[in-house]
């Protein structure tokens, strides 16, 4: 995995966070929140797909590479999202 492949993830993962976030209204955690929480989904999922061997997430910049990468890291961001948001409400109602 080369760098400029791991920063089209991680923006791309700030971009999903965010997304994520406004529709899904009660999992939202500000927009600085949803955006570190996109950065770390948006990174995770990247080199999650890099160790299954996915073909996007190969590096490079031809264009399957970085709309893969782009894939990756959006998807990535805005899963992680909605799991720590679900989380976060879950221990907020028990309270």
């Amino acid at each position: 995995m080369d760098v400029v492949t791991l920063l089209v993830q991680l923006i791309s993962g700030a971009v999903g966070g965010n997304i994520a976030g406004n529709a899904l209204k009660r999992f939202s955690l500000g927009t600085v929140g949803n955006s570190i929480v996109g950065i770390l989904g948006g990174g995770l999922g990247g080199a999650l797909l890099y160790a299954l061997g996915g073909g996007a997430g190969s590096g490079g910049v031809d264009v399957g590479s970085v709309l893969g990468s782009i894939a990756s890291g959006g998807i990535g961001g805005g899963v992680l999202l909605a799991i720590i948001g679900a989380i976060r409400s879950a221990f907020g109602r028990s309270a």
